[in-house]
């Protein structure tokens, strides 16, 4: 067992026993003859006694020395040394969210009845909707993005460090090709460019870095946009200094919280290199002065940069945020398969809000007039490689609007698969005051829900399943209507 548990651990016994028997720490410190100091180390974990202290607490408390020293909690703390066995407060970097492990122990210490219902609870949602560890870290990391804002100005200082150090021209796309002489020159790797796609169970697969060989082994299905990428993550962890890293892109699986976290920042840097701040802050400034929207305009704009949409999009995450105040967004990316009649939202972020949509666990059927899931449906009828729209959404049970950009493209790694990547930006005062094309006429305003089982929409052309949960609220609400009802006419 880790000494750190140990110590935690019989702080929490002394404190619990302590409260129990109603003394103070000044009391036990008067009866047992240790200092108050010393005794409130010991409770926060943070020195573990002596045995013969241990025998002069357990003494004057008139508790067995056994019971004191032993690891075993009883039911009111067991959830709590769950917890704590399971290393969650050193997997996560804590401090990243301005919280120190001393003050979450004090509030363990200080209320373990209500702390042990809390955690319960968290375990039982996380066992009913199947929540994996995976999918904590993952969402620990958007929580630190949102947090932020996505905008994370240190890596961008060291984006700027890199391309004044290498010199990198970004008045113009960066080529993969100049990234890649950059590995090989600077960091000694070695890019293998068709060893991947000898293995088919390897098909989803874009990267796979071997350190001890410092060697690089990529697909050959990857386009131009997707190498620079890549190239441009290993360039970051090399920068950067990035020891505790990931191996694959996409990863397969990861043993701490720094390897994802890390795997952010490399992203994070990786976007922020090849599609400049500059350089897109310039060409959305052009296309935000105008009057009405102009979409050339907006897909040269996404052309513009060595990155695939995707990248694109991400990108405005950052920009939108920091340097034009718009701070209340969404990004979202669906992926959908050829007449399955699915959407499923793998990725999302909110700004500011938990603006809509958001994923649900629930199996219900996402709105299908959002843009989102009408440009997947376009470009799985037709040969396009690159479908856009445009939509001002209106969620009227919340009174709330969105301009959403959207855009689909074919998924390269999955047969008859294709994904759709979104930008909302909730409609305010200040998207007013930032956008003028927003009174454009030609742009679609549409009615729009959250899913169809929780819609008001009537006579929805679309819908996939009537609205359940609304009928089922309302039934609740007439029910409870009747009972104020037979309560007022049977209370004289």
């Amino acid at each position: 067992m880790e000494e750190d548990y140990i110590k935690l651990i019989f702080g929490l016994k002394l404190k619990q026993i302590r409260t129990e028997k109603n003394l103070s720490l000044f009391g036990l410190s008067k009866i047992s003859g240790l200092s108050k100091s010393y005794l409130n180390e010991i409770e926060n974990g943070k020195k573990y006694p002596k045995p013969d202290k241990i025998v002069t607490l357990s003494e004057k408390l008139n508790v067995p020395y056994d019971q004191m020293v032993s690891l075993k909690l009883d039911k009111n703390l067991a959830p709590i040394g769950e917890l704590l066995r399971s290393k969650i407060f050193k997997e996560i970097p804590l401090e990243l969210f301005g919280i120190k492990e001393s003050h979450l122990i004090d509030i363990v210490a200080n209320a373990p009845a209500k702390v042990n219902a809390f955690i319960s609870t968290i375990i039982k949602i996380a066992q009913h909707y199947n929540f994996t560890r995976e999918n904590f870290f993952l969402a620990s990391v958007r929580s630190f993005q949102e947090a932020n804002n996505n905008y994370f100005g240190d890596i961008e200082l060291q984006v700027s460090k890199f391309i004044e150090a290498y010199q990198i021209d970004t008045n113009h796309s960066i080529s993969a090709k100049d990234l890649e002489d950059i590995l090989i020159e600077e960091y000694d790797y070695k890019i293998i460019h068709d060893e991947l796609s000898k293995y088919k169970a390897l098909d989803n697969l874009r990267s796979v870095y071997v350190p001890k060989t410092k060697t690089l082994l990529l697909t050959n299905e990857i386009d131009e946009g997707q190498r620079a990428f890549i190239y441009a993550k290993e360039l970051a962890y090399n920068f950067l200094g990035i020891k505790e890293r990931l191996f694959t892109f996409p990863w397969i699986k990861f043993d701490t919280f720094d390897q994802v976290l890390n795997n952010f920042y490399a992203s994070y840097f990786a976007g922020a290199l090849t599609i400049p701040k500059e350089m897109i802050v310039g060409l959305l400034e052009d296309i935000f002065e105008k009057d009405v929207f102009d979409r050339v305009s907006f897909l040269m704009a996404i052309k513009a940069f060595n990155a695939s949409p995707e990248s694109f999009y991400q990108r405005l995450t950052n920009i939108l945020p920091e340097v034009f105040n718009i701070q209340d967004l969404f990004f979202l990316r669906f992926t959908h398969k050829v007449n399955s009649g699915r959407f499923h939202l793998k990725k999302e972020l909110h700004l500011s809000h938990q603006h809509s949509p958001r994923a649900n666990e629930r199996n219900e059927h996402y709105c299908r007039r959002w843009v989102s899931l009408q440009v997947l449906n376009e470009i799985s009828t037709n040969d396009n490689d690159h479908q856009f729209d445009i939509q001002i959404s209106n969620y009227t049970n919340e009174g709330r609007k969105y301009l959403v950009l959207s855009s689909a493209t074919k998924d390269p790694f999955s047969e008859d698969y294709y994904r759709s990547i979104s930008v909302g930006l909730l409609i305010n005062k200040q998207l007013q005051r930032k956008i003028n094309f927003l009174s454009d006429s030609n742009i679609v305003k549409q009615e729009v829900g959250v899913t169809c089982e929780r819609c008001t929409i009537e006579n929805c052309e679309v819908r996939q399943a009537p609205p359940m949960v609304l009928e089922e609220d309302e039934k609740n609400l007439e029910i409870e209507m009747i009972v104020e009802e037979l309560k007022t006419k049977f209370n004289t």
